[in-house]
């Protein structure tokens, strides 16, 4: 994407983490923006902040795991705006635990937003954005879709967050073969970050009450949600540095975007294990002790 001005991009997730973030750099390109998120106290503050530096902004409350609820979002959005420019599918929780020990409702939420809300807004916008590169040779469209490193790797006792980050990475690299074939307009990218201060770990707020965990939360929970706790706040990448890194790729028309560029290290290692036929490598082997507490843990 050549220039930025006067474009409109759509967030979803944008009350926080990455996509506050985002909205700050895309209203300081002198963009259009519609802010969607779950929780409407946070998403108004958020609005009230870019409207103040200038921005225009649409705010819609919305479930990204509701196919309605994203389509209503992409009609507010042309009402209000016309065809997007820039959809970042941005929304995402975490949950972690032993894959055995996690319920319906568990896989329900967690696939709910961080899958099936990409999913949505790849079926809700694309189309949109297609058909404004057709009627307009000028028109530039790009899709971001916020996956994880955990897309690319298996670390235990996150199993349910891993298969959700997978599979966005698979949407996405299908997604940019798939708009190559009938575009030259409209490309996409994937965010694979690492340990980044987002708020995603303390995600639970927003879990919907008819989505409740099943029990009481099992000690691998418990484990997971303090690891996550200590790794997420003690990153030092920060989202603002996250998020620039996606303008970047978008200006580029880069499609892998990383925080930890170093961690590649731990992929390359699996992917040496599947052309080899060895078995699945340690996904911490550079911090070996992150192994061992876990097991010390879940043993104990």
């Amino acid at each position: 994407m050549k220039t930025f001005e006067g474009k409109t991009a759509v967030i979803t997730g944008a009350a926080s983490g990455f996509g506050r973030e985002f909205g700050r750099i895309a209203a300081r390109l002198k963009m259009k923006l519609v802010l969607a998120d779950i929780e409407q106290g946070a998403l108004d503050a958020v609005a009230d902040e870019l409207r103040g530096v200038g921005a225009e902004v649409l705010a819609v409350r919305t479930d990204v795991s509701k196919a309605d609820a994203v389509d209503a979002l992409a009609a507010a959005t042309v009402e209000r705006f016309g065809a997007p420019h820039l959809v970042f599918n941005n929304a995402g929780v975490f949950h972690g635990g032993l894959l055995w020990e996690h319920g319906v409702r568990d896989w329900e939420w967690v696939l709910g937003v961080n899958l099936w809300g990409v999913i949505h807004g790849v079926r809700a916008f694309a189309p949109l954005m297609l058909e404004a590169a057709k009627a307009d040779p000028a028109y530039e469209g790009h899709i971001v879709n916020t996956a994880s490193m955990a897309g690319l790797l298996t670390p235990p006792n996150m199993g349910l967050y891993n298969v959700s980050k997978h599979a966005v990475v698979a949407l996405t690299e299908t997604l940019y073969q798939d708009l190559h074939l009938v575009s030259e307009q409209v490309s996409c990218s994937v965010l694979c970050p690492y340990f980044v201060p987002t708020g995603i770990n303390s995600s639970q707020r927003n879990r919907p009450a008819q989505l409740a965990e099943e029990g009481a939360p099992t000690r691998s929970q418990l484990v997971a949600q303090a690891m996550s706790d200590k790794a997420v706040n003690s990153g030092k990448v920060t989202a603002a540095q996250m998020a620039q890194n996606a303008f970047d790729a978008v200006a580029a028309d880069r499609f892998y975007v990383y925080s930890h560029p170093h961690a590649l290290g731990n992929v390359r290692a699996r992917m040496e294990a599947i052309m080899t036929h060895a078995n699945p490598p340690d996904p911490f082997a550079e911090h070996p002790q992150v192994w061992e507490q876990l097991r010390a843990q879940l043993r104990g």
